[in-house]
Formats: C-alpha cells, structure tokens, sequence
C-alpha cells in the first residue's frame, strides 16, 4: 500500500430540514389547528482515529465528503428526519487544520479519540412549535440552518518511542530489520527508504518499544536537497533519537565527523525542539574496521565530536553489539527520561572510552 501522511479534503455538513406551516384539515374539524411538523437536523461529519489504519491514502483518491440534509418537516405533526451523519477514519497521529484559518482543530493521538469536523445545521421549527393561547393559528415557520463547510488538511505523524537519523545508507533500514519485525527494502544505493517503516523492538516477555525509520537527510535538505524534511515530522513524537553513522563509508573523502554535524545542522532548521531531543551516537558498520583500529577510531570521533550523549559501536548486519544498545533504550524509555538517563558505562569497555577535553570552546553544533 502506497504510504501518504499528507492530505486535503473538504467536508460538507448536511443542511437542516426546513419547518412547516399546515394547518389539520379534517372533515367535521372546522378548527383544526396548526400541526407544521420541525425539520431534521443535518449530518455532521466526524474523524476517529483507527489504529488499524497507517497512511492516509485514501484521502488522496475521494477529497469532498458530503453528509446528508435532514428531511423538512410535513403536516399532520411529522417531523423530518435527521441525517445520517458520516465519519471518516484516519490513522492514529493524525492532525487535523484549518486550510483557511491554519488552526489545530484535533491531534488524534490515542486510539478511538474522535472529533467532529463539521457540524450539520439545524432543522427549522414547525408552525406547530409557535401556538398558543393568544396564537391559536400561527403562520410562520423557519427555515433549516445551513451546515458547517470546511477545507481541511490532514497531516500524520507516526507514534514511536525511538527514532532513527542519518545519511543515506548509513544503515538504518539494516538496523530496523536486525532489531524488529519491520522488513524495510535494503540495498547498496542511496534513498532505499522512500517513507517511513514502523517496527516494534521486543526487549523482554511484555516489554517492548517502537522504532521509526525514515529516509536519509543530508546537506541542504531544508532548500530541498534529497526528499528534504518531508518525513522529520515522524519523528517530532518521539522520546529518543538514534543517529547513525556509517564509520567506514565507501568514499574516501567522505568524513563521519562532518556528516554527523550536517544532519545535526538540518535538524535545528527544522524544528529547534526537535533538535533538543536526547540523541544517542551509533557508530555502524563497525565489522568493516581492524578490531585493532576500532578503539582508536571510536575515541578519535568522541573527542572530535564532543557529543555529551552515550555512544554505540555496533554492526547491523552482523547483529553484532545490538543487545546493549537494546537494553540501555529500554532502560532509558522506562525511566522516562531518555535525555538525562544516560546508561551507566563500563570503564574498561573501549567503545566508551572517555576522551580528553580539548581547550577552547564547544562547537554548538556538536554538542547534542
């Protein structure tokens, strides 16, 4: 199924019936009386969140949605008949705006939360509703108000405990297929991931956590370069950010160093607050490095990067060093403070070895 997180309908309230004015008309009744009957009220049309549901698809294919007008009122005291109201089913992290007036109406963050998008209007009111002692025979009547119209855009953004960033074939779908059920398309080429894979990361009997991937950044993805930030979105809910890095990439110029601060760098023209978000360092592809340089490599890059966070040395494809990585996740997740919770670290482990401080001051973009 194609994957959409973006989508723009319009939605039309049904209208509400309109009263009646008619007076009882009986053989031997001379003075009948007023029996208009009220209109119906229209439909209202409504969004529920369906956790069966993942992509917005189906919103690209029918765009206007009507609900139906209540039936007008009839005489011999019969009121119309309400229209049936509509609801439209979306997936769970749904957000719901205003075209015209750019308001949030609804995050439809849990399961079942549902929202009224456009109300029906009311039905009129029957000369029936207007008699009285000293109108005995009244002859008006009012008509159905009409229902709300609205142009509205859906937007989705992905429930996930953790997040993977990096460039393009760092190796994130690897680590997202090696670590859960999600089978994302893997290949030697960049821009494999196309849109975002959900998997769910089973730690221990009951405990388990979900992990977004999403396609690669890289430098000037905020002036559109690659597929852009059209997919940061997903991880703006998210409690934790792996960033993966690709320590032994193919191109010789290329430097992990430098790749780590550009991604860095485009995370804070998107959304400073989703730059703020507890970013932990994995270093992948370590099975591609002499076990005799992997210490020093790894040191080099904690002093060169200055990063305040844990760092991770692993191999997706291998499936080598996942399960400390898992483990400390979890740990982080369920103390509920990923960003101050760091895991407490073996001294003698080499991946972790703590590198001297240069002098001078930190580089802002490093120091996440």
């Amino acid at each position: 199924m194609k994957f959409v997180d973006e989508a723009q309908v319009e939605v039309y309230a049904g209208n509400g019936g309109n009263g009646c004015m008619s007076f009882r008309r009986e053989k031997f009744i001379p003075f009948g009386g007023p029996d208009g009957g009220d209109g119906g009220r229209g439909g209202s049309i409504h969004a529920e969140a369906d956790p069966n549901l993942n992509t917005l698809v189906d919103f690209r294919y029918q765009r206007m949605y009507r609900a139906r007008n209540g039936e007008h009122g009839r005489g011999s005291d019969q009121f119309g008949a309400a229209g049936e109201d509509m609801l439209l089913r979306v997936p769970v992290g749904t957000l719901v705006r205003d075209l015209d007036s750019g308001e949030l109406l609804a995050d439809l963050a849990e399961p079942g939360q549902r929202v009224t998008l456009a109300r029906g209007g009311q039905g009129g009111l029957g000369n029936l509703r207007f008699k009285s002692s000293t109108n005995r025979a009244p002859r008006q009547s009012t008509p159905g108000q009409p229902g709300e119209q609205r142009r509205l855009q859906f937007e989705l953004k992905l429930l996930a405990d953790v997040g993977l960033l990096g460039l393009p074939n760092a190796g994130k779908s690897t680590f997202i297929a090696a670590v859960s059920n999600a089978r994302p398309k893997i290949a030697d080429y960049p821009f494999t991931t196309l849109h975002p894979h959900l998997g769910v990361v089973r730690v221990a009997q009951g405990r388990s956590f979900v992990v977004a991937d999403i396609p690669g950044l890289i430098e000037g993805a905020a002036e559109g370069a690659g597929l852009g930030h059209q997919f940061l979105r997903h991880l703006q809910r998210t409690r934790l950010l792996l960033h993966l890095v690709d320590v032994a990439p193919p191109d010789p110029d290329a430097d992990p160093v430098r790749d780590v601060r550009s991604v860095a760098a485009e995370l804070k023209k998107y959304d400073p607050e989703l730059a703020a978000k507890p970013r932990w360092l994995v270093l992948n592809k370590i099975d591609m490095v002499e076990p005799s340089q992997r210490a020093p490599l790894i040191a080099a890059l904690r002093r060169r990067l200055r990063h305040k966070g844990p760092v991770y040395a692993i191999s997706a494809l291998a499936r080598q060093d996942l399960e400390p990585l898992l483990r400390d996740i979890d740990a982080a997740l369920r103390r509920g403070a990923p960003g101050q919770g760091a895991p407490a670290l073996d001294p003698g482990d080499p991946r972790f070895a703590t590198p001297e401080t240069p002098d001078g001051p930190r580089d802002a973009d490093d120091a996440q």
